[in-house]
């Protein structure tokens, strides 16, 4: 197979594995009853522990006015909270509520449980393989400065 076709067959799988995790209906997809956006905040929250703004808008790869928009809901919510640094004002913490605390083991939980159903669909031998391999894709990324 030449290099062309192989980065054209690449793409396309990614692409297509984008459309089943659901990556192209962002907006219209909910999560445990909040965005897939949210969802993805959330996590991000909880795995930190607490985090700014700044910092959430980076890992999630988008600019920091649609991250306030979803700080903004998740604090609607009652999910998270803004915690304001005495010594900065400027500076401010978010960190998960209870309730949010609870949503993110939720969502840890059954999504840890989806892959590994996931994982027990594909030959025992090749479990390393296929984690290697979007190892390798997700350093590919990064080299490539994209997505």
């Amino acid at each position: 197979m030449s290099h062309l076709s192989l980065a054209g067959e690449l793409r396309e799988m990614i692409r297509l594995l984008m459309r089943r995790l659901g990556v192209l209906e962002k907006s219209e997809a909910s999560c445990c009853g909040i965005t897939l956006g949210q969802c993805h905040a959330l996590i991000e929250i909880g795995r930190a522990g607490e985090i700014s703004l700044n910092e959430l808008a980076e890992l999630l790869n988008v600019d920091n006015s649609t991250m306030s928009r979803t700080v903004n809901n998740l604090v609607s919510n009652e999910l998270i909270e803004r915690v304001i640094n005495p010594e900065d004002r400027r500076y401010v913490k978010i960190t998960l509520t209870e309730k949010g605390e609870q949503m993110f083991k939720e969502i840890e939980e059954n999504m840890g449980s989806y892959f590994k159903h996931i994982l027990e669909a594909i030959p025992e031998d090749k479990h390393q393989q296929v984690v290697e391999s979007l190892r390798l894709l997700m350093g590919a990324f990064k080299k490539a400065n994209c997505c």
